[in-house]
């Protein structure tokens, strides 16, 4: 159990909170508490009140709600911040529940859901009943009809079921989608690279190409498909074990199975010799002519 010292100071921080939001007008409530592994503090301010459940351990913050740990700040209907008792003393949040409308910040990320778990000592959330949950960062836009989980430590997000990533007329599909953020100008987050996984679809201007994997790197616009390509344009069709697609130009060069063979363009395929074992293998429709 905590010591009584300590829930005191907590009974007294969330009094204090309640008195001065009642002296300027506003019934906002506000509880500060270290958080986890790491021992960053976590502001928690609600307009609807806290609760505070000694038995399990946990406050529960009526909304609007608002918890603030370094640059990421999660808004939410309701807030459940659950605590232990630190190992050297006081007591420190583990966890952190968001319930209803959560919209998650920080600096070049936008990620909204209907429910999201904020796991403080792995700094990973996960977010999910969002229909779809969403991530905005820059001009990228990461949505999933599963889950989506950011893994802060590791600058990752993965988004399962039905995830798609898209930038103006590019589009990727699949199952499950990693997307690895960098720093960019003014400390705001970009994408750097996505991987795809299973059923991967990539949409582009002029084409569709199918594939088993991906990787993308968004800053140069190429990406590198493998496992059973499948490459449609026009009503032609190509098919290989791997293709390099560079989506800023549109331009497709599909490899052979043992990567020695190429292919040209969806515009016009060249087979390798009849040497090369795995070869590239396309059905070009031709035009009607009147």
């Amino acid at each position: 159990m905590m010591r009584t010292a300590n829930l005191v100071s907590l009974l007294l921080a969330v009094v204090c909170a309640a008195a001065v939001s009642a002296a300027s007008g506003a019934w906002a409530q506000g509880l500060d508490l270290r958080g986890g592994e790491d021992g960053l503090p976590i502001a928690i301010n609600a307009s609807g009140g806290i609760e505070w459940n000694q038995e399990e351990k946990v406050f529960i913050a009526s909304g609007p709600a608002k918890a603030t740990q370094g640059d990421m700040v999660l808004d939410a209907d309701e807030l459940r911040a659950y605590y232990r008792d630190g190992a050297t003393g006081g007591s420190e949040i583990f966890r952190l529940d968001a319930i209803g409308n959560v919209r998650i910040t920080s600096p070049g990320r936008v990620a909204t859901g209907g429910r999201a778990v904020y796991d403080v000592d792995k700094s990973v959330v996960v977010l999910k009943e969002g229909n779809p949950v969403k991530l905005i960062s820059g001009a990228d836009i990461i949505i999933a009809k599963g889950q989506l989980e950011f893994w802060d430590k590791r600058s990752l997000a993965v988004a399962r079921g039905g995830a798609q990533a898209a930038r103006v007329d590019k589009r990727i599909r699949a199952d499950v989608l990693t997307a690895h953020f960098s720093k960019g100008e003014g400390g705001k987050t970009q994408v750097e690279l996505i991987e795809a996984f299973d059923n991967v679809r990539i949409d582009t201007a002029n084409e569709q190409v199918f594939s088993d994997r991906a990787a993308y790197n968004v800053p140069t616009g190429l990406a590198r498909l493998t496992g059973s390509v499948k490459i449609e344009r026009g009503g032609n069709q190509l098919n290989g074990c791997s293709a390099d697609i560079d989506l800023n130009t549109g331009i497709s060069r599909l490899n052979s199975c043992e990567g020695a063979g190429v292919s040209g363009t969806t515009a016009g395929a060249q087979t390798p010799s009849a040497s090369t074992p795995g070869r590239v293998h396309g059905v070009l429709t031709p035009k009607d002519r009147k």
